[in-house]
C-alpha cells in the first residue's frame, strides 16, 4: 500500500474513532486486500481440508472490529494489529467450541463463522499455542503480542515493528526468543 493511501486509511480510521460511521464504506475497499493477506496468513497453517475462506475469516474479523466503540484507532498498523488478533480469536474460539462438541457439548451455537472446519488434532494445537500465548503475554505482553501479528496475522518483521513501535532487528530478536519459549510450552513433557 502506497504511502498517500496508508495517510487515507489512518485519517479515516480517525474518524470513525470520532464516530463517523459513514467512513465505513471508504475504509473497507482501501483495507480489503490486507486483511485478506492476515486471513490467508493464518489459514495457511490450518489443515488442507479447512472450509474457511480468507473471505469469510475477514468479514467476521471486520464486523467484530467496526463495532468496537471503546477503541481509539491510531493508524492502519494499528488497525491490522487489532484485526490478527480478532482473526486469532474467531479461530480459537472455533477450536474450542469443536472440541466442546467433541466431549457432548451443549446446545448448538449459531456465528457467522460456523461452518469452519477445523481437524480435531488441528484444534488441539491451535488451543495449546492459545494457552501457551496466554502464559506469554502475562509474563511478556510485547513478545506474546509479537507472535500474534507474526504467526497468526503473517505480518512481515518490518509490518509488525510498525504495529509494535519497535525496530526490525529488535522483531527478529524477540521472535526468535518467544519461538524457543512457546516451543518449550506445547512440547508434550
Amino acid at each position: 500500500m502506497s504511502a498517500p493511501a496508508q495517510q487515507e486509511v489512518t485519517q479515516l480510521l480517525i474518524r470513525l474513532t470520532d464516530g463517523d460511521r459513514a467512513v465505513l464504506d471508504e475504509l473497507l475497499p482501501l483495507i480489503y486486500g490486507e486483511l485478506r493477506r492476515v486471513a490467508a496468513g493464518y489459514l495457511r497453517r490450518e489443515s488442507p481440508g479447512h472450509t474457511l475462506q480468507p473471505t469469510a475469516l475477514v468479514h467476521e474479523a471486520y464486523l467484530r472490529m467496526v463495532d468496537q466503540t471503546q477503541v481509539r484507532w491510531q493508524n492502519r498498523a494499528h488497525f491490522l494489529g487489532v484485526a490478527a488478533q480478532m482473526m486469532r480469536r474467531i479461530l480459537v474460539d472455533h477450536a474450542r467450541s469443536r472440541q466442546a462438541e467433541k466431549r457432548g457439548g451443549a446446545l448448538p451455537k449459531l456465528s457467522l463463522d460456523e461452518n469452519i472446519d477445523v481437524s480435531d488434532e488441528r484444534a488441539a494445537e491451535l488451543v495449546a499455542l492459545d494457552e501457551a500465548l496466554k502464559k506469554l503475554a502475562e509474563i511478556d505482553p510485547e513478545k506474546s503480542r509479537l507472535v500474534e501479528l507474526r504467526f497468526f496475522g503473517g505480518l512481515s518483521v518490518e509490518e509488525t515493528a510498525e504495529v509494535l513501535g519497535v525496530s526490525a532487528p529488535t522483531v527478529k530478536r524477540h521472535w526468535r526468543m518467544a519461538k524457543a519459549w512457546l516451543y518449550g510450552q506445547v512440547q508434550p513433557q
